[in-house]
């Protein structure tokens, strides 16, 4: 992986990545686990890091543990469960300040990755098991997280629509696990879930900031005692799947406005040459203020609410969301269809090719400015086995032409039409 500012190295189980740089204040660090999306363990694999956070062996209280931050500096820790293509990755980051900048008595990155390795490998147990009351604790907010994406009719639909599209495959699965495996787990059970994420996991942990791969590196063997092994690897899901005809579906809820998604394969994925193109597509067509379903859904026909399309480059998915009034389905699915009709036949003005590469550009340059970001960005990579610096993406998006978005468009298949409507008849 030649095309990165990051150096690469490895310890037993976890890939390193370290960007050495004096811009910015802090040392930012992710350390990525994943596992393939599987319904057996994708409730207590998101399950494992609420837990976590409450305390370590050494600081089992979740009070003395968010002390332990406030020494830091105030570090910031934090983190997130979703997926990437067929992967159920757990994000977890920490931001704490540059030694240079405070006077401290000790190496603040030395620190910091001590208390991420406790966290990983070293938690709190009672009796051999992970913390009852925390498990319990946190199965309550592992309920309440899912319950907000039900009331959230929104996020609500584009879970749905995605779950009728990928029915017999891994990505039907929320990261976030399912709601009827919650009650079932047990201190023991996510305890042995944990030592199986913690065995076969593949882990990448990531360093932006004034050190070295070597200081890193050295650090990690002290703050990571339970990792021997060779690193597991990321399955990279094929963004290109057959749709054999479209699906309809009509769901009835406790609702006032009708939500209308729609889930194309567009058979792209981010490692391949036409990924590009398909960020153009995207963007064109639903991405930004300026597109087509914005203008012509929302703006000039008045159908919808709010009307835009989101891709997902490592699962070859593109979905549209719109919200609508429910008499305006058939107007609204019409119109939609249309903008789908557009993209294919090549025709886009110079205006509409101008502002999406602007928009795309501005995204990839901003990336530069955040430690977080390009570790986002770079992680890609990994996922996808497909290097690209943001510098040379936003050199490929500069040279795709009209033709290039045609042809994507041409290979994108509609695959679902999802409608969530009121319980009334009609």
């Amino acid at each position: 992986m030649s095309n990165s500012p990051f150096q690469r190295g490895q310890l037993n189980r976890i890939r390193l990545h370290v960007l050495p740089t004096q811009r910015f204040k802090t040392f930012s660090i992710s350390l990525y686990a994943g596992l393939p999306l599987h319904e057996s363990t994708v409730t207590s694999a998101a399950l494992i890091p609420f837990v976590l956070r409450r305390g370590t062996a050494s600081t089992p209280e979740t009070i003395a543990f968010r002390e332990r931050l406030d020494d830091l500096y105030g570090a910031g820790f934090g983190f997130d469960v979703y997926k990437r293509g067929d992967s159920q990755i757990v994000q977890f980051r920490m931001d704490v300040i540059n030694d240079r900048f405070v006077s401290s008595d000790r190496p603040l990155l030395a620190a910091s990755l001590q208390l991420l390795g406790e966290v990983v490998t070293d938690p709190v147990t009672d009796n051999g098991v992970l913390r009852p009351k925390y498990v319990e604790a946190e199965k309550d907010t592992l309920r309440k997280r899912l319950e907000a994406i039900i009331n959230d009719k929104i996020r609500y639909a584009a879970e749905r629509c995605l779950e009728v599209m990928c029915a017999d495959e891994p990505y039907r699965l929320h990261p976030l696990g399912r709601m009827e495996d919650i009650d079932a787990i047990t201190p023991a059970s996510v305890t042995k879930a944990y030592r199986d994420w913690l065995a076969t996991a593949a882990f990448d942990l990531y360093v932006v900031g004034d050190t070295t791969l070597d200081e890193v590196k050295a650090l990690v063997a002290e703050a990571f005692r339970h990792n021997a092994g060779e690193p597991a690897d990321y399955g990279v899901s094929s963004a290109s799947k057959p749709v054999k005809e479209v699906q309809n579906v009509v769901e009835r809820m406790d609702v006032t406005q009708g939500k209308l998604n729609l889930g194309l394969r567009i058979n792209t994925g981010y490692g391949d040459d036409d990924y590009p193109a398909a960020l153009m597509y995207n963007g064109i067509l639903g991405g930004y203020p300026h597109s087509k379903l914005f203008l012509n859904v929302r703006e000039k026909a008045s159908l919808a609410y709010y009307a835009a399309s989101r891709l997902d480059g490592h699962k070859g998915i593109c979905t549209i969301q719109s919200g609508i009034e429910i008499g305006n389905y058939e107007k609204a699915k019409t119109i939609i269809q249309e903008q789908l009709e557009q993209m294919r036949s090549g025709s886009y003005s110079e205006l509409e090719m101008s502002q999406t590469k602007a928009m795309i550009a501005n995204h990839l340059r901003e990336l530069q400015d955040s430690a977080n970001e390009m570790i986002g960005f770079d992680f890609n990579a990994v996922l996808s086995k497909r290097e690209r610096s943001a510098m040379q993406l936003l050199q490929e998006v500069q040279a795709v032409t009209p033709e290039q978005i045609a042809a994507v468009a041409r290979k994108a298949e509609l695959d679902t039409i999802y409608f969530l409507r009121d319980n009334k008849e009609g």
